[in-house]
């Protein structure tokens, strides 16, 4: 596998009046992940990078972590922090974002 983990940030946006990801802040997370991931220093490979829609408007923003397939919702700045301190760098799934289907 090219990438131990692969992080997909919803940076959809829809038209005018309906509640989508990316207009919250996709790019911006993805920009951020990017950064934090670095700054981490954690010794696998990890991508961060944007998606279209991941279907969870309504519980976003969000992302999806692979290979673990773990969804993410109501994302904050502070979500993204306890998602690579604690999944991305310990394998420790962050249920208080985790999303449940």
């Amino acid at each position: 596998m090219k990438y131990d983990k692969h992080l997909f940030v919803c940076a959809n946006e829809k038209e005018s009046g309906k509640k989508c990801c990316g207009e919250a802040r996709g790019m911006e997370y993805v920009q951020y992940l990017r950064e934090r991931i670095k700054q981490a220093n954690i010794p696998i490979k990890i991508r961060a990078q944007r998606a279209g829609c991941l279907d969870v408007c309504a519980l976003g923003p969000a992302l999806v972590v692979y290979p673990e397939g773990v969804f993410y919702g109501g994302l904050t700045f502070d979500a993204l922090d306890e998602i690579v301190d604690r999944h991305l760098a310990n394998n420790e799934i962050v249920t208080e974002f985790q999303l449940q289907f």
